[in-house]
């Protein structure tokens, strides 16, 4: 299947003003989105839309320095109430020596229906 357009950010939790959440939109070239230098929280949190809804059977993330990674998916046409659904639950994509060591900060991980 093809890939699905983002059509827009609804939100994002923090951003580095030289590394800001539009980067995730960005379709030239590859730019980080980092959190704020002062944003000690160690979680960065985004919504993003898809142009239409569509089935997703395959997720590839890039990492830049990201330890941990959840995808949870929602309709907009739920309620308000509806909780998300876990499409990818908590994954490891550092290990904790590598984060110590600040190794291994970029790459890409595919995340496939079923797996």
């Amino acid at each position: 299947m093809a890939p699905i357009k983002i059509s827009y950010m609804v939100s994002f939790s923090s951003q580095d003003p030289r590394y800001p959440a539009e980067n995730l939109l960005s379709e030239d070239g590859i730019q980080p989105w980092l959190s704020c230098p002062k944003d000690h929280s160690r979680q960065l949190r985004v919504e993003l839309q898809l142009e239409r809804a569509s089935p997703i059977g395959c997720v590839d993330v890039g990492n830049y320095g990201c330890a941990f990674l959840q995808i949870e998916v929602g309709c907009s046409s739920w309620s308000c109430d509806q909780s998300y659904l876990t499409l990818v639950p908590t994954v490891t994509l550092m290990t904790p020596a590598d984060s110590k060591l600040d190794q291994n900060r970029c790459g890409v991980r595919m995340f496939k229906e079923g797996k």
